[in-house]
This record gives structure tokens, C-alpha cells and sequence, in this order.
């Protein structure tokens, strides 16, 4: 690939028909006619705009290749089969949910990676300004997002989602409420259940942040980070917010996401240097499955999912082929070397943090 679509790539994220265009796919949206679901017994028919049967064989078979759910309601389904989108529908719980064409999925996977390496560079930026806002005196906004978005990189807690929060009590940074966070002294200590129903408790010590979670807690209403504006009036902070933020100081296009991909890709590159080639495929399945474990553990996630939308392919890919370089297997011991291999911590992954993003673009340009 080109340098040139490189540069493409990382600004791809934003701009979802540009995403679409390059994996030579059609934007879609379900506002646009398509092909309705109806129950027929214990099966399913379908119907086009037009209100006739679908009975092509090639879009049934696509049909069911993108196995939706029975539960879900409200289906649409693109007539076309080069769609980004492929299928909406509501969940049991009536949340809104995606069916996306493969292709699109590998160009957003492709994006995402691609720009962890800019991501890691745009770090140092962003902490600076993170450091800055959290000095300021009185409880406004840049203040309370700043302190948020420094537990999200110590404690790697997501964003946040006020419809996850309000239908399946489930919360992240923007959607906790007071009850969940209990601070003595520099210790804060955050209990909640996360995304799938993961129960998450995370202790951050840090005497700076725990003050200003205090203030946050005793303001008036059950969100614990709000703020208080120009006006003088308490207002909640926004996951939109976030990723405002942190597009603003870092001046590149990166989100709140970004850093859960950086700390499981930094903590996989950790466990994966501390361990030795086993020299078979059995053994090597086994040390991927004891790494995603730990990973997954300390981001709240599932093993496969960690796997699949968060560490960076090169690196299992790497220690499968037994391809992972020397000097990143050194380099990594040597930066965690007075560190618990097996506890994966802010220190830790930023001791690493500058090995891995070198050995990922060299990868990186040795593709262009």
C-alpha cells in the first residue's frame, strides 16, 4: 500500500462514506428502502420496497450469512450486497444494532490500527495538556474531562454510553454515578458493571485525581463527573465531550476508544516478550490464551473480543511466527525489568509505550 493511502487511511475514521469508497462498497442507511423481515411460523419471510417475496437464492443466502438474530425487530435489510451497512434492527432491549459488510469492517480494523502508531506519538501532547487542566483552580469543564480522560488511561475505562447506562445499567467514565466511586484519602476506588455485564472494580492512587472526584461527588445529582459553567450551573460531561477534548489537544483524529486499543496493545506486547516461543502450534495457542486472558481481564472485556477489536494483529501475529524481534523482546524486559510481570499497570504500559510504537512503524513502513 502507498504512502499516499496511508494517509487516507487516518483520516478515514471520521468520514464513514470515504471508509466506504475505499472498500470499494456503497454508503448505505436504512432510511433508504430495503428488504423487510416478517415472521412466518417459526421462520422468516422476506419482502422488497415493493412489497414483493424475496425469492433470489443469492440474496436469501446473504440474507442468512448475516445471521440476525431472531429477537431483533424492526429489521432492514440492504438490497444491496455491496451495502457498508447490511442489516439494522432493535435488540430485545430496543437498542439499535449493525449488520456491516465484511469488507468495511476490515478497512475500519485497518484504520484503527494504522493510526495507534500516531495515537502513541500524540500521547505525550496529550498528557501535557491533560497535566495543565487539571491545575486549574475552579471545577469547569476542560478540568473535569481532563481528569477523565487520565483515569481512561490509568485504569482503561471506557468512554462511556448514556443509552447502555439508562436501558442495561451498564456505564463507563461520562455514565457513573456517585454510589460507584468511594475515595479515602490519595485512593479512589471505582465499582461498577461495565459493558456485558462485566463487573469492574478499579483502584487508581493518585492524590491530584482523588481530590477532584471528590469535588465532582459532591455536587449536586447522581452523575458523578459534572461540571460547573460560566453560569454557575452543575452540568453532566457528555462522552462526545471527551473525544472533543482530546481531538482539541491532541490535533489529530483520534477518540476515546483509541486508548483502550493502546493499553491492550502495549500490555499484550508486554506479557508476549516475557514469555519464551513454546515452538508448536498447541503451545503457542496456549500462551495467546493466557495473554487475552490477562488482557481482558484488566480491560473488562471478553478474551475474544480483546482479540478482535483491540490488540494489534502484528503483535500475535509476530509471536505466532515466532517473528517478534529481538531488540522488542529486549527492549520491552529491559523497560518493565524492576516491574511484576504479571500485573499491567499506567507505568508498566508507558515504560513500553515508545518500544512498541517503534517496532508497530517499522512494520508500518516496511508495508508502504
Amino acid at each position: 500500500m502507498r504512502k499516499h493511502r496511508h494517509v487516507q487511511l487516518a483520516r478515514m475514521i471520521e468520514n464513514p462514506e470515504a471508509t466506504a469508497s475505499a472498500a470499494d462498497l456503497n454508503y448505505a442507511t436504512d432510511g433508504r428502502e430495503g428488504i423487510s423481515r416478517h415472521r412466518r411460523g417459526k421462520s422468516f419471510a422476506y419482502y422488497a420496497a415493493d412489497g414483493r417475496p424475496v425469492r433470489d437464492r443469492d440474496t436469501l443466502a446473504r440474507i442468512r450469512a448475516l445471521a440476525i438474530p431472531p429477537a431483533w425487530t424492526h429489521v432492514w435489510i440492504s438490497a444491496d450486497p455491496h451495502g457498508h451497512i447490511q442489516a439494522t434492527g432493535r435488540d430485545a432491549r430496543g437498542r439499535k444494532q449493525y449488520r456491516y459488510h465484511p469488507k468495511w469492517r476490515e478497512v475500519r480494523d485497518a484504520v484503527k490500527y494504522y493510526r495507534l502508531v500516531d495515537f502513541c506519538h500524540a500521547l505525550p501532547r496529550i498528557r501535557r495538556a491533560v497535566e495543565h487542566d487539571l491545575a486549574c483552580k475552579c471545577l469547569c469543564k476542560r478540568k473535569v474531562v481532563a481528569t477523565i480522560v487520565s483515569l481512561m488511561e490509568r485504569a482503561q475505562l471506557r468512554v462511556g454510553n448514556e443509552e447502555y447506562a439508562r436501558t442495561n445499567q451498564s456505564y463507563g467514565a461520562t455514565t457513573l454515578r456517585n454510589h460507584h466511586v468511594k475515595v479515602r484519602g490519595p485512593m479512589l476506588e471505582l465499582s461498577y458493571r461495565g459493558k456485558s455485564g462485566i463487573e469492574r472494580r478499579v483502584r487508581v492512587r493518585d492524590r491530584k485525581l482523588a481530590a477532584i472526584v471528590r469535588q465532582c461527588h459532591d455536587l449536586p445529582g447522581r452523575r458523578l463527573f459534572e461540571y460547573i459553567d460560566d453560569d454557575g450551573n452543575v452540568r453532566p460531561v457528555s462522552s462526545q465531550d471527551v473525544n472533543d477534548y482530546l481531538r482539541d489537544v491532541s490535533g489529530g483524529p483520534f477518540t476515546a476508544k483509541d486508548y483502550r486499543t493502546w493499553a491492550a496493545t502495549m500490555a499484550a506486547a508486554m506479557l508476549f516478550c516475557a514469555l519464551e516461543h513454546p515452538g508448536s502450534v498447541r503451545g503457542c495457542k496456549q500462551c495467546i490464551k493466557e495473554v487475552l486472558g490477562k488482557v481482558s481481564a484488566q480491560l473488562g472485556h471478553t478474551p475474544t473480543v480483546c482479540r478482535k477489536s483491540y490488540i494489534h494483529p502484528q503483535i500475535i501475529d509476530d509471536f505466532t511466527d515466532n517473528r517478534l524481534e529481538a531488540r522488542l523482546s529486549r527492549g520491552v524486559r529491559r523497560a518493565v525489568r524492576n516491574h511484576d510481570g504479571d500485573e499491567i499497570d499506567v507505568v508498566a504500559l508507558r515504560a513500553v509505550e515508545p518500544i512498541v510504537a517503534r517496532y508497530l512503524d517499522t512494520k508500518r513502513r516496511a508495508r508502504a
